[in-house]
């Protein structure tokens, strides 16, 4: 009897047991895959497949289901006791409108009124990289993205809409999933992010204050999605990394001749005529690159997280110089009832950099007739030239001494933002919500050099170093905001903000000589037997904070009608009191024209908006302390044994020193047509930055060269273009998009200290550009036919170079003087505009894109070719570039002649010759790909999503006259006082063409995954 009745009370509870299941389609028809199919108020979920099929279990008949993707309008429909339902989404056309953040909110694009430019992560992934700066290179208008290393893992210098200052920083701000990222952009692993958006414009940046003058990068990485089932995502890459192209050296013929044309030298006890030794070669490796990341993503009905691992390795092509970065992200987002949500990002990194001592000098200016080996094979230690003896290093050599020989930096960094938010009862709309960002960044770095090692002598005594540097950040936010729509047409976004937030930087660096054993390297240098150096100059130390008030008001009227208004207070540690604080507007107007009725009647145009706004921001980069006056110690000797220390002045205080200030207007024009597959921008902008940091001169009395003040002022003006079309749009299953940026900047400077106009040792000038060449202009060589030689250019002899005479003349026509410095002239840097290009040709499966990025005009510095390089010297002594110089049978070349006059090592006016043409074309990257999505196979086994893909960086270079004269990638690798013979002349803000790390071109293969 209890049998029966057991199996009775059975029956209806496995009755009540239902599989639903169904297709779920768009209004064409077609089947919608990775909808997500949801039983509400639980956790019971499932998605749709590449056909939009779903089958869902559900423990009764009765319930209701919620269908929900991304671009559609979420559809709820009650199962009332059915096995299939079938289900047609409509298009939510507002969220199909392409959102951007715009810092402390989002917006549609369509109501953006200030200047952003915005790429996805996906796009961004195209060019795969270690570091985010590599990969946005030519894919936004008005951000220029130029490389200052060519080392592994070595980030980019960023500017958005040219250069302001002339003595603090020109960075932007970098923002990270809201709050102001301290750390290294290379710390950021690319695989990681969902978006970047660059504000440009002081309407857009002024709700950053006194951090927003030199624009704001603001990166959004990954999170979940609500009521997605759990997914595993693979994404990786492997490949090789080979020279793009050596430098340009003499080969052993080649050097012969020079040398015998300059006549100055004779071949040393290492050198013969009939020798032909290539350094590079012996130096150089292939090196490999790999990028492993593995995700799980999810959500609930109210909550999502994204966890993330990665894994990223680049072996450079110089042996020991490599980049490792091991990467873990996590981000949980979770409703907490009604009113609450709470969440947190971590973003955590360990990185290592190596090899960075390893340099190419040694190499290039080897002689090319120099035998580096013995008679019986083996390697020689040194090789001697007619003037000089250097260490022998190649591929062997780096390797075998790589415990003796060596250089790292470690860093570690913990990146943390934590949130809660509550929904005001009552009030619709209206929300408080609390951001705390809490960052951590330690950096060690260190150094060995055994004994003998990279020195002509083999009882060189060791030395080594090691530095620590330690980075402390945090910040609290407070924000309120309300966001409404009234009547259908009136919408409000209004937020205000209290923030605070303090840094605290620390750094010590100690040496030492004479280490006892090679095993030490540089771990305890206490034990160093020789001279053991803490210099106070490489100890540093500052502690500042900022606080700030903020509130911004966006109206939208029926989508015509935009304004943005901000206001920001900021108040810093770094200035004295009654300087501290200043107050920051921005206004900003927009007018979708396209939405009057006047305009319903022309189809063909989607969106078309017309924009304006002003705002007013500032540079933060004042060093901390530098209203205050600076003392520094030095040893006095008093006799045999009496030392004592004194103080000196180093910094004079200036209690009255303030912000530099930027005032930029700027105006807009967006448009969509053709059923948007044609869309883009076009700006114009003018920046006044003024209260410029410089350093006003005084007299040696004073003892001090000169001291800071707010004294000068710059201008910055320019347009932008941005264009993206759809060429094919599924025509006969082919799909073909393009995409082109332009963009010209034109900056001058409009004053210096009082009424000085010119600063010849800064390279400064009243009304020109903040970078230039102050120069002689190389117009030529000399001709025997040439008049006045001897007038211009005493002693000098034909073949030498002829450069521009700027002075007066006599009534008979010949020049009234000699060439002198009066003669230099200022040379702009800057190019007539630069900019991107990418394209993406899809055909069912397969995917064929490329990125590339291009420049016209402007002035490349080239040191290897110049008198700062040391490797152009002309005269034979050591390792030449390989150039076309003057001889009687080859009067049009344009180099010198061979051991011709002289200033110093080089040809007399040698620098001119660093200087090229800057323009080029290149390709960043072509990718071929195959999506396996459609295999049915694959889609039994559980994988939502496959692509395999192969892919070359940095195929190819087009129309660059220095890469026509060299070879080489044109491409700067090098700031003016790095990896160069003489680090004095040109100032250090200036990028150049080094002896660093060759340029090279990668061939990977990429898998990518979802589960």
């Amino acid at each position: 009897m209890l049998l029966v009745v057991s199996l009775l009370m059975s029956v209806p509870a496995m009755a009540q047991s239902l599989t639903v299941s169904g297709r779920v389609t768009d209004k064409t028809g077609g089947g919608l895959p990775g909808v997500t199919v949801l039983l509400k108020g639980t956790t019971t979920a499932a998605p749709t497949d590449v056909e939009g099929n779903y089958s869902i279990s559900v423990p009764s008949g009765t319930g209701t289901l919620v269908y929900s993707f991304i671009g559609y309008i979420p559809q709820e429909v009650a199962i009332n006791n059915r096995s299939t339902i079938n289900v047609t989404l409509a298009t939510d056309q507002q969220t199909l409108d392409e959102v951007v953040v715009v810092g402390y909110g989002t917006q549609k694009a369509e109501a953006v009124t200030g200047s952003v430019a915005s790429i996805s992560g996906d796009a961004l992934r195209e060019v795969p990289a270690a570091n985010i700066s590599q990969a946005l290179q030519g894919r936004l208008p008005g951000v220029e993205f130029s490389q200052s290393s060519s080392q592994p893992g070595a980030g980019m210098q960023i500017r958005i809409r040219g250069t302001r200052s002339l003595s603090a920083s020109n960075d932007p701000l970098i923002v990270l999933d809201g709050i102001p990222f301290p750390g290294s952009i290379g710390d950021i692993n690319p695989n990681d992010i969902q978006s970047v958006d660059i504000l440009k414009d002081a309407s857009a940046t002024a709700i950053y204050g006194s951090r927003g003058a030199n624009g704001v990068v603001l990166i959004t990485t990954k999170g979940g999605k609500a009521g997605q089932k759990p997914q595993i995502t693979y994404d990786g890459f492997v490949g090789a990394k080979t020279i793009f192209s050596k430098y340009p050296m003499m080969s052993g013929p080649e050097f012969v001749a020079l040398r015998k044309a300059a006549g100055q030298y004779t071949n040393a006890l290492d050198e013969a005529d009939d020798v032909n030794t290539d350094w590079q070669d012996l130096l150089y490796r292939t090196g490999i690159q790999t990028n492993q990341n593995l995700g799980v993503s999810g959500g609930t009905e109210n909550g999502r997280y994204n966890f993330n691992a990665g894994y990223y390795q680049e072996e450079g092509v110089i042996p020991t110089q490599q980049y490792t970065r091991y990467t873990v992200r996590g981000t949980l987002d979770q409703g907490v009832g009604k009113y609450f949500r709470l969440g947190f990002t971590t973003n955590n990194t360990y990185s290592l950099s190596e090899g960075s001592n390893v340099g190419l000098y040694g190499v290039l200016s080897m002689s090319p007739i120099a035998n580096p080996y013995n008679p019986d094979g083996t390697l020689k230690r040194t090789v001697r030239m007619p003037l000089d003896e250097q260490w022998v290093y190649t591929r062997d050599v780096v390797e075998d001494n790589r415990d003796r020989w060596l250089s790292e930096t470690r860093s570690m960094a913990s990146y943390n933002t934590f949130f809660g938010e509550v929904k005001i009862p009552g009030v619709e709309g209206l929300k408080y919500r609390i951001n705390l960002g809490v960052n951590y960044r330690q950096a060690q770095g260190g150094a060995y050099t055994g004994q003998g090692i990279n020195a002509v002598n083999p009882t060189t005594v060791s030395t080594a170093s090691v530095s620590n540097q330690i980075t402390t950040d945090w910040t609290i936010e407070n924000i309120v905001s309300y966001d409404r729509t009234f009547a259908g047409k009136h919408n409000i976004n209004a937020v205000g903000l209290y923030s605070a937030s303090d840094t605290k930087f620390n750094r010590s660096r100690i040496a030492a000589r004479d280490i006892p054993s090679d095993g030490f390297q540089y771990y305890n240098l206490g034990l160093a037997a020789g001279e053991i150096t803490v210099s106070p100059g490489d100890q540093q130390y500052f502690k500042s904070g900022l606080l700030s008030y903020m509130g911004r008001v966006m109206y939208s009227y029926d989508d015509r009608y935009m304004l943005t208004a901000t206001v920001r207070s900021d108040g810093s540690s770094r200035l004295a009191p009654g300087y501290k604080w200043h107050t920051y507007p921005a206004l900003s107007l927009g007018w979708n024209v396209a939405r009057e009725r006047f305009m319903e009647s022309v189809s063909a145009i989607n969106m078309l908006k017309l924009r304006v706004g002003y705002g007013r921001t500032s540079n933060q980069s004042i060093a901390p302390y530098s209203t205050l006056g600076l003392l520094a110690t030095r040893p006095y000797n008093f006799g045999p044994t009496n030392y004592q220390t004194g103080l000196f002045v180093t910094q004079l205080p200036n209690p009255n020193l303030g912000w530099e200030f930027s005032k930029t207007w700027n105006y807009g024009l967006d448009f969509a047509a053709l059923n948007n597959r044609l869309s883009g921008t076009v700006e114009y902008y003018i920046t006044n930055t003024e209260d410029i940091l410089l350093g006003l001169p005084l007299p040696f009395t004073s003892g001090v060269s000169s001291y800071t003040a707010n004294i000068g002022a710059t201008q910055n003006k320019g347009v932008e273009l941005s264009l993206n079309g759809v060429i094919l749009d599924n025509l006969n299953g082919f799909t073909w998009e393009a995409g082109v940026n332009m963009y010209a900047n034109r900056n001058k400077i409009v004053s210096l200290a009082g009424e000085q106009q010119r600063d010849e040792g800064n390279w400064w000038f009243v009304g020109q550009p903040i970078n230039v060449i102050y120069d002689y202009e190389r117009i030529g060589l000399w001709q025997e036919e040439d008049p006045y030689r001897n007038i211009l250019e005493p002693g000098g002899n034909v073949g030498m170079i002829k450069v521009k005479y700027t002075g007066e003349y006599k009534p008979d026509g010949t020049p009234a003087r000699a060439i002198g410095p009066q003669d230099r002239q200022i040379l702009d840097v800057n190019p007539n505009f630069q900019g991107g290009f990418n394209t993406r040709l899809a055909y069912k499966g397969f995917d064929l894109s490329a990125v590339g990025a291009f420049q016209n005009g402007g002035i490349l510095i080239s040191t290897l070719y110049g008198s700062a390089g040391y490797l152009n010297m002309m005269n034979g002594r050591r390792g030449n570039v390989k150039v076309d110089y003057w001889t009687p049978e080859n009067t049009d070349a344009r180099f010198p002649k061979p051991g011709g006059i002289a200033s110093g090592d080089n040809p007399k006016y040698a620098s001119t010759l660093s200087y090229f043409d800057a323009s080029y074309m290149k390709v960043r990257t072509i990718s071929l790909g195959y999506n396996f999505d459609n295999n049915a196979w694959l889609k039994n086994a559980g994988v939502n999503r496959l692509r395999l893909y192969v892919t070359a960086q940095n195929p190819f270079v087009m129309f660059s006259p220095y890469h026509r004269e060299s070879g080489m990638d044109p491409e700067t690798n090098s700031y003016a006082d790095q990896n160069v013979a003489v680090t004095t002349g040109t100032p250090n803000r200036l990028l150049t063409i080094g002896t660093n790390a060759p340029a090279t071109r990668s061939y990977l293969v990429g898998l990518n995954v979802t589960f």
